[in-house]
């Protein structure tokens, strides 16, 4: 089969990792092109193809679009888009179009989306079976029931399924979309999301980092965003503190590639170069197996790598909505997960907190993390969708 699979991120890159993960999964036996149109991001050779569009993103209070380009006109980078991706569809035929969050979010580009779904609808373009990827928690809206009703009503005539990335039994979907049950087409829940390196070894980074069993690691990091570094710095402050108590304990902090450029320069002055700094990184997830701690936020990908590894973690959710505050809360029965306030970020209060939560082991649990395969084996499943709702 083809499958395009339209992604588009507009603050860190959360929404790509997790949609990159379903690709290279379907790539394994399917042509799968992965339509990108947000900022830069390091894309790694595999089999995926990637057809990237002139670049958009959103302003940091998710009000106006903006191109990624300064002087860039936004009116005329959104004509080529609609233009570009209509072409592609044209040419390429997909057997399958998956959709990552639309028509649940993204109402912005509704744009370029909208008149593909439409010409597939009307036989314009050759038909294809359209399908929505949508992550566990929706963010709150003002007017909800009107919300609501315009998801259904694009579902209802320009969608054939959706995939939801996510364990009911921790997370859901009722719990941010009260009319799952109109839902007119077939759904599936799949698990959730994590990368395929997740839970790997990370022997070999404690004996490069010469760690003994009474060592403790603590990895401290704020995932792709350009958020969260008072997270950071917060932990350097609370080191410093650490390491005048002698304590065994030894920090390394990850930084996000949509960072202010002197971050890495900050932290060290307030940490007295008690702590390492590192570029985000690829092997994260291996660092996480490695740890015996981790301070960070609670995006979906960094809680599924949190799970995956089984470890401990201080977790700080960004305070512009309710996603990262629900995650939390919904894995505190199974993780030992704890929540940070704004007030937890001062040195002493967090010092001890790190200190409380290094008593925690790891531990195994029960929650679906193989959302990959089963999104890739449920999207080829052409009979699966062809059962009513």
């Amino acid at each position: 089969m083809k499958i395009a699979c339209y992604c588009q991120h507009v603050l860190g890159i959360g929404h790509f990792h997790r949609s990159l993960e379903i690709c290279k999964t379907l790539a394994t036996n399917h042509e799968t092109v992965m339509i990108l149109g947000g900022p830069d991001v390091d894309l790694k050779q595999s089999a995926v193809h990637f057809l990237q569009l002139p670049g958009l993103q959103m302003n940091t209070d998710f009000s106006n679009l903006l191109p990624c380009e300064k002087d860039k006109d936004l009116e005329a980078i959104k004509r080529n888009r609609k233009r570009l991706l209509f072409n592609f569809f044209a040419s390429f035929q997909p057997d399958v179009f998956l959709i990552e969050l639309y028509p649940f979010g993204r109402k912005a580009f509704r744009f370029e989306l909208d008149p593909i779904l439409k010409a597939v609808a009307a036989g314009t373009l050759a038909p294809c079976l359209r399908l929505c990827s949508l992550r566990d928690i929706l963010v709150e809206k003002k007017d909800k029931a009107k919300y609501e009703t315009r998801v259904l009503k694009q579902l209802r005539h320009n969608f054939d399924g959706l995939l939801i990335h996510s364990d009911p039994a921790f997370i859901p979907l009722q719990k941010t979309f009260s009319n799952v049950s109109s839902i007119p087409v077939p759904h599936y829940y799949t698990g959730f999301i994590t990368p395929a390196t997740a839970g790997s070894s990370g022997t070999s980074i404690r004996n490069d980092l010469g760690l003994s069993r009474q060592d403790s690691l603590v990895v401290a990091s704020i995932g792709g965003g350009n958020v969260g570094a008072e997270l950071l710095k917060a932990t350097a402050a609370a080191t410093v503190l650490l390491q005048r108590q002698k304590r065994n304990i030894h920090v390394h902090l990850f930084t996000g590639p949509y960072s202010a450029p002197n971050l890495a320069q900050e932290i060290n002055q307030l940490s007295a170069n008690t702590v390492i700094v590192h570029d985000f990184c690829s092997n994260f997830p291996q660092w996480l197996d490695a740890a015996d701690l981790s301070i960070s936020m609670a995006g979906y990908n960094t809680c599924m790598n949190l799970l995956a590894a089984g470890i401990p973690a201080l977790l700080y959710p960004f305070g512009q909505n309710r996603e990262q505050h629900m995650r939390i809360t919904a894995f505190t029965s199974t993780a030992d997960f704890t929540l940070l306030e704004v007030e937890d970020l001062q040195p002493e209060s967090l010092a001890a907190k790190i200190l409380h939560q290094l008593k925690f082991p790891k531990k195994r649990h029960h929650v679906q993390l193989d959302g990959a395969p089963q999104s890739a084996g449920m999207i080829s499943d052409l009979q699966l969708w062809s059962e009513t709702a």
